[in-house]
């Protein structure tokens, strides 16, 4: 991690991150997992496994299909394993679900005062997930974000899936920023590789999603507990500490 500079911009994954995995994805998970096995309890539980997912608390395992996939990725899935939807069907379905879902979300931190205080350093601020655009944007509304946001980005934006680099890249471009000068932070293997490939200068894991310590402590530059964490990771001053 670079020690002498400081980001100009942050991008962040949001399920995971800015909200808190556990408390807001485990019973959406099982609500997804019924609603493409229309009522087949069997059937959704085996959803749910294959998905990586706990089949009685919902709750998924790092880096599996259900924390890291998107709608089209875990619709395909499903319908190879049983679902009887078409694979496009099934995906409005979950993104559908997904958007419904946003007042449900449990954040990490407090997300104004947290991204007010970044902006006021100069931090260009994105977000990266493999939720749809619709239901980013429905986020950041519901959550008083919309004046502190630059830039979003969801699998269907048209910049590619993580952990390829195209979501990263759209936000460098968007904002003027160069990647060694981006921040990464999320919390699974998928967005420490877009941001690997991507050329940020910071990779930066969080425990408050599917990642565990062990796998997110060879693939990025830090691994902290959360971003209420943050800005003491980037911006300590190291002559008073």
């Amino acid at each position: 991690m670079p020690e002498q500079a400081r980001p100009g911009g942050i991008l962040f994954d949001k399920d995971g991150t800015l909200f808190d995995y556990a408390k807001s994805w485990s019973a959406i998970n099982l609500d997804a997992a019924r609603l493409a096995a229309q009522g087949d309890s069997a059937l959704g539980t085996t959803l749910l496994e294959m998905g990586g997912a706990h089949p009685e608390t919902g709750l998924a395992a790092a880096d599996c299909l259900l924390a890291a996939g998107n709608a089209a990725e875990i619709a395909a899935a499903w319908v190879a394993h049983g679902s009887s939807f078409t694979v496009a069907g099934l995906t409005g379905l979950l993104d559908e679900l997904f958007c419904k879902a946003v007042s449900r979300m449990v954040p990490v931190t407090n997300l104004p005062a947290l991204l007010t205080r970044l902006k006021a350093r100069g931090v260009r601020i994105g977000i990266a997930s493999s939720d749809s655009e619709r239901a980013i944007a429905d986020t950041v509304a519901h959550f008083g974000l919309p004046t502190l946001v630059d830039f979003i980005a969801g699998y269907d934006s048209g910049f590619g899936y993580k952990p390829e680099p195209g979501m990263f890249a759209a936000f460098c471009a968007a904002c003027g920023i160069a990647p060694h000068e981006v921040a990464m932070v999320g919390d699974n293997l998928h967005d420490m590789e877009m941001g690997r490939r991507g050329g940020a200068g910071w990779r930066i894991g969080v425990l408050t999603g599917t990642g565990t310590p062990e796998s997110l402590a060879g693939n990025s530059d830090l691994v902290i507990e959360s971003i209420a964490d943050l800005e003491l990771a980037l911006f300590a001053d190291p002559s008073n500490g």
